[in-house]
């Protein structure tokens, strides 16, 4: 039976509510970014750089348009984003462009007491979890109305921004959730490599425990991949359903679930997959602690964009997969996920200032040439290309990887309804006890079930 609620829309309580674990929030999209982020060390940087608002005074001559931007990230990304305003206030020297940035730990906290105080950044950063919950409160303007140009941005992106018919937030750049595999690892167990166009779960299951038989004691052929909801996204999207439907509701079958936990136990009682232990010990460690940043894997469930970073752990160059079951399920399932969101504010005193500049971020060649892959590989899939002869080999492939899938991917799934943020801590918590056999499958599902729809509204 399919789960049912009332819809996305977020009452002021669960508004305040979500503020409220945003602690909890980092935490999650700290393991989703170690197995399933949508950015690398996008949503979870080391440093803790911040910057104050800076003075309005300077802002041009009279009647010239003053903009802040907020967003989050590292030292590298602050430096880069730098440049890029500073290129856009050269070719654009009516409109002042204010910085106002900080880490992802702290910029949760500050968005939602900025836009509570009514001083709401005319452009921000926003993160698929959150889109919905800034959307609903009438925080984002629609940038179709506004004439920020998405010609080039693929329509399954849109949609993944779009909330209750208005382009809330438009992609800074586009990951796809893959499986990351070392073909060295493969031909030391003597493994044929698959074919990813046409291998289904069971072919997947099988070459997992071929690979750990073939190499013994402490190499396994996947590492556990439960804890990231993204995964049983796609294998029910492969199956007609999906996590969340287009009404805010959860989209899929206890059923759907419980094959997809079966699936996880059968792969650690076959030695697939290592023991509870080693894979909580594992999944703590991120991508340069995972069995393929260590030598000890064959195969992972990662985002295409943290291939560069598990290749360098690894010492050689890893390759990216499909995902198993597109070819032999009612429909494909995987998708494009915009690494993050450009929205502009509602309310903003210069709103045709913030739509130029979100425009540029996007559309401008100059601006990709500088931004390249920090946001996501671009979604402005021209930009993209031309800027594809300045990035690295790794970034090539992930690009040519996510250019090979246009004529497959379908759709993207529907924007996370309010609540979602706590899905991820949900997904992870449940994982670990199937892991640890305290939870059966079925009672898995249910649980999940119960706690998600609690999440986001019932």
């Amino acid at each position: 039976m399919h789960s049912s609620l009332k819809g996305p829309g977020g009452s002021t309580k669960m508004w305040w509510r979500t503020s409220a674990v945003l602690a909890i929030g980092v935490l999650t999209l700290a393991a989703c970014n170690g197995d399933s982020g949508a950015g690398g060390t996008d949503e979870e940087p080391t440093d803790a750089a911040t910057s104050d608002t800076a003075s309005s005074e300077g802002g041009g001559a009279e009647g010239a348009a003053e903009i802040r931007f907020s967003w989050w990230g590292s030292d590298e990304r602050h430096t880069v984003t730098q440049e890029v305003i500073d290129l856009f206030m050269e070719k654009n020297p009516d409109i002042t462009v204010v910085p106002d940035y900080t880490d992802w730990g702290g910029y949760w906290d500050k968005l939602a007491t900025t836009v509570a105080g009514g001083d709401t950044p005319d452009v921000m950063t926003q993160e698929e979890r959150y889109l919905t919950d800034y959307a609903n409160r009438g925080v984002t303007a629609d940038l179709a109305a506004l004439g920020v140009d998405t010609s080039m941005v693929d329509a399954s992106v849109l949609d993944s921004g779009t909330i209750d018919g208005e382009l809330a937030g438009v992609a800074t750049g586009v990951n796809a959730y893959t499986i990351v595999a070392d073909p060295q690892m493969f031909e030391e167990a003597g493994v044929e490599w698959p074919d990813d166009t046409t291998w289904t779960w069971e072919d997947f299951m099988n070459i997992a425990t071929e690979i750990s038989d073939a190499l013994g004691d402490g190499v396994y052929g996947v590492q556990d991949f439960g804890g990231n909801e993204a995964g049983f996204n796609i294998y029910a999207r492969q199956q007609g359903e999906s996590l969340y439907a287009e009404d805010g509701s959860l989209g899929y079958s206890d059923e759907t679930l419980e094959e997809w936990y079966q699936m996880l136990v059968d792969l650690r009682e076959s030695g697939a997959m290592p023991d509870g232990a080693r894979s909580v010990e594992i999944a703590e460690g991120g991508p340069e602690q995972s069995l393929l940043g260590t030598n000890s894997g064959a195969m992972g469930f990662w985002w295409s964009n943290q291939l560069g970073a598990i290749s360098s752990a690894a010492g050689r160059d890893l390759e990216l997969l499909r995902v198993p079951g597109e070819s032999s399920g009612e429909r494909t399932g995987m998708y494009y996920k915009p690494a993050m969101f450009y929205s502009i504010a509602a309310d903003s005193e210069y709103p045709d200032a913030a739509a130029a500049f979100v425009d540029f971020l996007i559309n401008d060649p100059d601006a990709g040439a500088l931004i390249l892959s920090d946001r996501g590989l671009n979604a402005n899939t021209e930009v993209r290309d031309s800027v594809s002869g300045m990035l690295d080999p790794l970034e090539v492939q992930a690009s040519e990887f996510l250019g090979a899938l246009s004529t497959e991917i379908v759709d993207g799934p529907p924007a996370p309804p309010t609540g979602a943020a706590d899905v991820p801590e949900i997904a992870g918590r449940i994982n670990e006890q199937l892991l640890f056999d305290t939870v059966s499958p079925a009672d898995a599902a249910a649980q999940f079930t119960s706690e998600a729809n609690a999440a986001i509204g019932q």
